[in-house]
C-alpha cells in the first residue's frame, strides 16, 4: 500500500533568509497525523539565502543527516568538527548524550538547498559521533546506492538505528528495484524532479508512506533524484513522548 504525501500539503515556513518545507511535524508547524513515519522523524526541505544560515543550537539521543541538492553547506560543532559539504556529500551527525552545531550558507552570492532529516536512535546515551562521505552521481546513477546503513561495512555512513537509507538518480529508460522484507515499512522522498514507484506518479517534493509491499520499482525518472528509507514496521517512533 502506498499512501502519498503531496508536496503542496507540507508545513511551510518563511524567514526572509530561510524558505523551509516540513514533511512531518516541526517547530512551528504541527499535525496530529504527520508526526513521522517509523523511525522517520523530520524531513525539512530548507533553502538558505547567502550568507545566512542556522546558529549553534543542542540535539541529544537523535540521528541526523543533511543532504545538499544545490550550493554548499558549512558545518561546526562542539565536537570540534568542521567542514563544507556540497552536492554529494552526506554528513550524518549521532548526537548521543549531547552536542551543540551550526548550519551556515557560507556563499556571498548563491543560496544553499538541503534537507535536513532526523531518525531516531535505537539508544539513548551514547557518545555523540560525526561522520561524513561523498557519493558521487555514478555511483547513485540509475540505481538505488545504499548510503546508511547499521553496518560497519565501510561503504555507508553507519547509523545507531535499524533503518537504511538509498539515494538514487533516474532520468529517462533508468530502472531499479528494491526488494523488502515482509517485515519491513519504507518511505520515498522525491528530493528533485519526478519519478514512479510501483507506477504511481510522484513529482519534487512528494513522499509516500509505503506497507506490506515485498518489492519496489523506480521507472519513468525526469532528472529524478530520490531517498528511499527501509524502515522497521512500526507506525510511528515515541521520540516525541
Amino acid at each position: 500500500m502506498l499512501e502519498i504525501r503531496h508536496a503542496s500539503e507540507r508545513g511551510r515556513a518563511e524567514h526572509g533568509w530561510l524558505s523551509s518545507r516540513h514533511t512531518f511535524s516541526f517547530a512551528n508547524y504541527y499535525d496530529p497525523k504527520q508526526m513521522g513515519f517509523s523511525d522517520l522523524l523530520v524531513i525539512n526541505d530548507d533553502r538558505v539565502m547567502p550568507g545566512r544560515g542556522f546558529g549553534k543550537h543542542p540535539h541529544r539521543d537523535v540521528e541526523i543527516f543533511s543532504y545538499v541538492l544545490e550550493g554548499a553547506l558549512e558545518h561546526k560543532d562542539t565536537m570540534g568538527n568542521g567542514s563544507v559539504i556540497v552536492p554529494g556529500d552526506i554528513q550524518l551527525m549521532s548526537a548521543g548524550t549531547g552536542v551543540a552545531h551550526s548550519e551556515y550558507n557560507p556563499s556571498a552570492t548563491d543560496r544553499v538547498h538541503f534537507l535536513q532529516i532526523w531518525i531516531a536512535t535505537q539508544k539513548n546515551g551514547e557518545t555523540p559521533r560525526y561522520q561524513q562521505r561523498m557519493f558521487t552521481p555514478e555511483e547513485k546513477r540509475g540505481t538505488l546506492r545504499l548510503v546508511i546503513s547499521p553496518e560497519e561495512n565501510g561503504e555507508s555512513l553507519q547509523i545507531r538505528q535499524d533503518t537504511r537509507v538509498y539515494a538514487g538518480l533516474f532520468d529517462g529508460d533508468e530502472r531499479a528495484e528494491l526488494d523488502l522484507a515482509a517485515d519491513r515499512y519504507a518511505y520515498v522522498h522525491v528530493a528533485r524532479g519526478s519519478i514512479e514507484v510501483n507506477g504511481v506518479a510522484l513529482g519534487e517534493g512528494d513522499g509516500v508512506r509505503i506497507r506490506d509491499e515485498r518489492k519496489l520499482t523506480f521507472s519513468g525518472g525526469k532528472d529524478a533524484e530520490i531517498l528511499v528509507f527501509d524502515l522497521r514496521n512500526i507506525e510511528v517512533s515515541d521520540f516525541w513522548g
